[in-house]
């Protein structure tokens, strides 16, 4: 089929095409970018913790009145939790992973020359007991903490530091790049004046409380101290399938121990998640429904196109008919005109596209499009003006020459 004959045509009358093409650039550029974010934000929000989310619950107490033996009340409430079947582990901890709140510390340096640091802030997760059992993380080189590694520390009295430390395998990546293993290596938390801390053990993931975008959220590290805080946070895990029954019995036993605090929450941390990643998935959502309304749209003004100039045109398809042409020529005749239209706007829509993403990535620090979605999207979008176009064309091809000719 000859082409020039569709683009004379198309030349004749430009508003429509042109609208056309504008409508499939803006559409391209906007569900290209659209579909990345919302892959990047799902893949963002199944990210694992490196903890056995399903089974592991915190309970956070606040004390009414003062408590006058913070360490004893913490040990009893150990030998309660212990105590009740169904619990596998139990810890205070300071902190859980996408708790949303917690403590961190940075820089963490590796040296006392050492000036910047890949690792300017690390979730900082202390505890008495062994968080690696109590949150069922990975241990993938060195050891957990053994008795004389424990310390106390009073918030009101010192700031005592424990002298050794267990880290992730990505911060201990971050921190020695080039290391095959970095047990007995020192670090300094807060830079290069503090004193150095011994590498123990390695864990294979922990996020942070914030779980924030990047390899940072997994920048965690593990202390082995008993921190004399009245306000109270204690993780446990229990046997699989008996989460909600043991920690109900947990939570019964613990309330009965004390009247002078009361319980501000219990949740496992699969809620903790849903709160954490809750604006991701809102975004995903919202994002899906503006990429089908305008995919709609876009289907919608070609459909509209069409059926127009078919209209405008049953007296030159009535003649083409009449002097041999077959239907299969019609239609193919509407649908290469569709895909010279279609192509124009996608080849604009490519410059939108990376036009827009550049934007995204230096106002909102969103990761680079891959090549990749644009191929996709071109190809959606070929497709979409095929299928759109494809209705009015067969209608056309269609008409019988003697009525195309009447009623024209």
């Amino acid at each position: 089929m000859e082409i020039r004959p569709i683009l004379s045509a198309m030349l004749r009358n430009k508003t429509a095409p042109l609208l056309i093409a504008a409508q499939v650039a803006l559409t391209l550029a906007i569900v290209c970018n659209a579909l990345y974010i919302i892959q990047d934000r799902l893949a963002t929000a199944a990210r694992p913790s490196g903890a056995d989310e399903a089974n592991v619950s915190e309970l956070r107490f606040y004390p009414h009145r003062a408590i006058s033996d913070v360490r004893g009340m913490q040990l009893r409430d150990m030998e309660a939790i212990r105590a009740v079947p169904g619990v596998v582990s139990a810890a205070w901890t300071n902190q859980v992973p996408l708790g949303q709140s917690g403590w961190n510390v940075g820089p963490i340096v590796t040296s006392t020359d050492q000036q910047d640091s890949p690792v300017s802030s690390a979730a900082q997760y202390f505890t008495p007991e062994s968080i690696i059992d109590t949150f069922g993380l990975t241990l993938v080189e060195g050891r957990d903490f053994e008795a004389g590694d424990y310390i106390e520390s009073d918030p009101q009295v010192d700031r005592n530091l424990p002298s050794v430390v267990i880290v992730t395998r990505q911060m201990a990546k971050a921190l020695w790049p080039d290391a095959t293993s970095v047990l007995g290596k020192p670090i300094y938390m807060g830079g290069p004046d503090n004193p150095p801390v011994q590498v123990i053990g390695v864990v294979e993931k922990l996020q942070t409380p914030w779980a924030s975008v990047g390899d940072a959220a997994e920048y965690s590290l593990i202390m082995p101290m008993r921190y004399l805080d009245p306000f109270t946070r204690y993780s446990v895990r229990t046997e699989a399938g008996r989460h909600d029954q043991v920690m109900a019995e947990v939570e019964k036993v613990l309330l009965g121990l004390s009247n002078d605090r009361v319980l501000l929450s219990r949740r496992t941390l699969s809620e903790s998640r849903e709160r954490r990643y809750a604006g991701e998935r809102l975004m995903a959502g919202l994002l899906i429904a503006v990429t089908f309304f305008l995919l709609l749209i876009t289907a919608s003004g070609i459909v509209g196109m069409a059926s127009l100039w078919v209209n405008q045109r049953r007296k030159q398809i009535g003649v083409r008919r009449a002097i041999g042409a077959r239907k299969a020529d019609i239609l193919r005749y509407f649908l290469v005109e569709n895909l010279m239209i279609t192509t124009a706007g996608i080849a604009a829509g490519i410059a939108l596209a990376i036009g827009l993403n550049n934007f995204l990535v230096s106002e909102l620090d969103l990761p680079r499009l891959p090549v990749a979605y644009l191929g996709l999207t071109m190809a959606g979008m070929w497709v979409l003006g095929l299928l759109a176009v494809l209705g009015p064309a067969w209608r056309a091809a269609a008409v019988p020459p003697a009525i195309a000719t009447r009623t024209a």
